[in-house]
């Protein structure tokens, strides 16, 4: 089964143009942060500044994977999950968290001697100045978490899907998605530099500009009521399969994105 698209304008102008060979798909990870809200839950978005790859559009915190990105974690069974070897499913599971503290300032970590618990504040002068050190990979975040004698709470990461970017695309991702539960007493705020304006919003919100697989997570995501309904459909969520949408230029120019 599938539907369709229309793609923003930019983006239907490289479709057409497009004559192959495509670039090589670069592994990623951006995380669906949600936070308890009334009856239900918000997600937080950001909007990509306009000099970016896809700028304007509203997206979900990520980026790609980075060699440094090899953490112990708390689950065993990423691989299986991910549908990639180990250690290069730890690494996507490492970047998701990365790019979360990078982008928004969350932290899914805890103390080592006490698993069930997660960091609290981290906008403090000396946390930020450890963020902005990542961020400029002058640290990782395997050497931050043991000098603060943490361990990465990958349990607060569930995986939902995997998406490639279409082959029209010089900058093409091989993506995993994950919703990500904000931990209690942390707040998520603009410091990743690369956004327009951020904002918690409701999953059924449809009158932000995003891509499409952003807008089929969202609205997928939006199919549950609240947070643990969202933790439940995870688990019988495939991740590891790729979804590849088909992108129909017809005889007029006009360009559809089909997605699977």
């Amino acid at each position: 089964m599938t539907d369709s698209m229309q793609l923003p304008p930019a983006m239907s102008q490289r479709a057409r143009e497009f004559t192959g060979p495509p670039a090589e798909a670069r592994p990623a990870a951006t995380v669906v942060l949600l936070r308890p809200h009334g009856d239900g839950f918000q997600v937080y978005v950001l909007r990509r500044a306009s000099t970016m790859v896809f700028g304007g559009v509203y997206a979900f915190p990520g980026g790609v994977v980075d060699p440094s990105d090899s953490p112990s974690t708390i689950r065993t069974d990423w691989s299986e999950r991910l549908g990639v070897p180990d250690d290069q499913a730890r690494a996507v599971v490492g970047a998701a968290a990365r790019e979360l503290f990078e982008e928004a300032g969350i932290l899914l970590a805890g103390p080592l001697a006490e698993p069930d618990r997660t960091v609290t504040a981290t906008g403090t002068p000396d946390w930020e100045a450890d963020r902005a050190a990542v961020a400029r990979h002058e640290l990782t975040m395997t050497d931050l978490l043991a000098r603060r004698g943490l361990r990465l709470r990958d349990d607060l990461l569930f995986p939902w899907a995997r998406w490639i970017t279409p082959d029209f695309e010089p900058r093409r991702y091989d993506t995993w998605f994950f919703a990500a539960l904000l931990p209690d007493a942390q707040t998520a705020r603009d410091v990743s530099g690369e956004a327009e304006g951020t904002a918690w919003i409701a999953p059924s919100a449809g009158d932000l500009p995003m891509l499409p697989p952003t807008r089929r997570t969202l609205d997928q995501i939006a199919a549950c009521p609240t947070i643990p309904d969202v933790v439940a459909a995870s688990a019988h969520r495939d991740a590891a399969t790729p979804l590849n949408p088909r992108i129909e230029v017809t005889a007029d120019g006009q360009v559809t994105v089909h997605l699977p």
